[in-house]
């Protein structure tokens, strides 16, 4: 069973990636995926290239265990959980401890088919519906990278898709988008507090070490991984945090020194409790990012992700930055 290595090593294995994606074509991938069909695309095959794990290297999950919150402890207090709490359903939680080593988790909640995503080299935590068209879809890990994020693919039709716009972007469905539904991360304390009859998933049945960081220090890193593209606008460092809700992003360190900004529509506010994923060897002693919720005037959950300022910028080109000014 293969797994991510460290960080580290990851960044001198891929070297001659970056050689090889100068010049890349669909015949160079064919090999890999004979199934995709490589006539539909929205995008440039040399923006395409190889993450460092081989296609299912990092195996995506489906339909996990879960337990409930109560009985678990094995998460410190401080870790991130992706929580999904649709009206009507009992809230689950999934831990990014998990998420870091698997990237996919392909679940059903109360009949709705939903894959929970997570990119670490993007920060990018989105859930999407997992029906399009009246089809369900089932998702894998493809191994590559554009825009140093996650090309997710699904099972059916090995189409190649953009986790964090959830754009289909080679095959069969390029040009489609899977929808992406309200979820927030938070720490796994915040999940506690407000869902404690909440589930959350149970550790797989795989051998990885969950609970700690393979990309130690990464959002402290001056340079994105595998990235070559413009740096974010306005000085903002390309590792930095933004609240993104549709094409506008809300600078983490703006939301939190106010607390609580109500712009464009929508409410965010910030409070203290979560450690980042990306930062200390162990997850859940990681710095100080905070809990961002996201509604509307009504008090709704908005759709949102907090992803690093490079990739809002490399995937929103033209997209509205907040900057209070």
């Amino acid at each position: 069973m293969l797994e991510r290595p460290p960080f580290r090593s990851i960044l001198a294995a891929t070297v001659m990636s970056l050689v090889i994606a100068g010049s890349a074509t669909a015949q160079d991938f064919s090999a890999a995926w004979p199934n995709t069909d490589f006539s539909r695309s929205t995008i440039q095959m040399d923006e395409v290239m190889s993450g460092g794990p081989p296609k299912d290297g990092i195996p995506a999950l489906s339909d996990p265990g879960f337990r409930p919150a109560a009985q678990e402890t094995r998460l410190a207090p401080r870790e991130p959980v992706i929580t999904f709490a649709p009206d009507g359903a009992t809230a689950r939680a999934y831990p990014v401890r998990y998420l870091m080593w698997h990237e996919i988790v392909n679940d059903t909640v109360e009949g709705q088919p939903i894959a929970v995503t997570f990119c670490p080299l993007c920060n990018t935590g989105i859930v999407f519906s997992r029906r399009l068209n009246g089809k369900t879809l089932s998702f894998g890990v493809s191994g590559l990278l554009r825009n140093s994020d996650m090309v997710m693919y699904d099972r059916e039709s090995e189409s190649w898709w953009q986790q964090a716009t959830g754009l289909g972007i080679v095959g069969y469905y390029a040009g489609q988008e899977l929808t992406q539904l309200p979820a927030w991360m938070e720490s796994w304390e915040s999940f506690r507090a407000a869902h404690p009859d909440g589930q959350v998933m149970d550790e797989p049945n795989w051998r990885r070490a969950y609970g700690q960081n393979p990309y130690v220090s990464y959002d402290s890193s001056i340079q994105p991984f595998l990235y070559d593209g413009a740096p974010p606008p306005h000085g903002i460092a390309p590792l930095a945090r933004v609240i993104r809700v549709g094409n506008r992003a809300w600078p983490m360190e703006r939301v939190r020194a106010a607390g609580s900004l109500t712009e464009a529509g929508v409410t965010i506010t910030w409070q203290k409790g979560q450690a980042s994923a990306l930062d200390s060897a162990n997850i859940g002693a990681g710095a100080e990012v905070g809990n961002i919720r996201v509604r509307d005037a009504a008090g709704r959950d908005v759709v949102h992700d907090i992803p690093f300022a490079f990739a809002f910028h490399a995937f929103f080109p033209d997209g509205v930055w907040m900057l209070g000014n």
